[in-house]
């Protein structure tokens, strides 16, 4: 069974005094069932771990959306090994990488590797697939709400701060690139506080950041969001504005039921 975000959109009515062409009546867009996983965290001795995973969602979903963290340290082995499985999956499939590939200090590496393997990576592009817009960008820290961390005192404070706010807006290109009426925004990092709570609290300001949700909400044609990173967390929230936000950490759809990953129509 898969999840619905939001309702259909009504069709226009047709202009006063005008009458549609037979056949050319506008009608509903045609539902796309896009999946979504985050946190495999494969390491370079496993052994096909996702084979029947990438097989199975081939069946289930027309679109694979993958949230960061699919390696343990971004080592090339690690890739590798990912890949073995990757491979298998037959449908379109979009991606963000995680904190994790960027541990051995070669994201860019990691990033050709999987778009090589035919994942369209989104570090500040954009992607239409049937109608339906894909958007994001790996995310950032820096806590949720009034908590949310400053740029103010030491240096290294504001440094730490304009990092998250360069990544927020590298994300906001990618959407703003995108000109269609549903879009679905992929993030590794969560952008609500609902989808973290479970963690510990004192490392909530570690698991993601509000600005990414203030990014969203200046766009009315987010579907939903899907992001990663919080294993603990919860599994749905909302951006101020209602956009449907879904944690899809491995971890976390474990305790949802049997599927290792997440599936929705939009």
């Amino acid at each position: 069974m898969t999840d619905a975000p939001q309702p259909p959109s009504s069709a226009p009515s047709p202009a006063s005094g005008q009458t549609p062409q037979p056949g050319l009546e506008p009608g509903p867009a045609k539902k796309m069932r896009v999946a979504a996983v985050g946190d495999l965290h494969v390491g370079e001795d496993a052994r096909r771990p996702y084979r029947d995973l990438f097989e199975r969602v081939s069946e289930e979903a027309d679109v694979l959306c993958l949230c960061g963290d699919l390696v343990n340290y971004g080592k090339t082995a690690e890739v590798e090994r990912l890949l073995e499985d990757l491979r298998l999956c037959r449908i379109p499939m979009v991606g963000v990488l995680g904190n994790h590939e960027h541990e051995c200090g070669q994201p860019d590496q990691v990033a050709r590797m999987l778009a090589d393997a035919g994942v369209r990576m989104l570090t500040g592009q954009a992607y239409e697939i049937d109608g339906v817009g894909f958007a994001g960008g790996k995310g950032f820290v820096g806590g949720f709400g009034r908590y949310m961390l400053s740029a103010f005192g030491e240096a290294a404070v504001k440094t730490f701060v304009q990092e998250a706010v360069e990544d927020a807006n590298l994300i906001e290109n990618s959407i703003r690139m995108l000109r269609t009426e549903r879009s679905v925004v992929l993030l590794h990092y969560a952008p609500v506080v609902e989808t973290v709570m479970g963690e510990p609290p004192e490392i909530h300001a570690f698991l993601g950041s509000s600005r990414l949700a203030e990014t969203i909400d200046r766009y009315d044609n987010i579907s939903l969001v899907a992001h990663g990173h919080a294993h603990r967390g919860g599994p749905e929230g909302r951006t101020n504005r209602g956009v449907p936000v879904y944690n899809v950490a491995l971890p976390v759809l474990r305790t949802l039921g049997d599927k290792p990953y997440r599936v929705f129509e939009i």
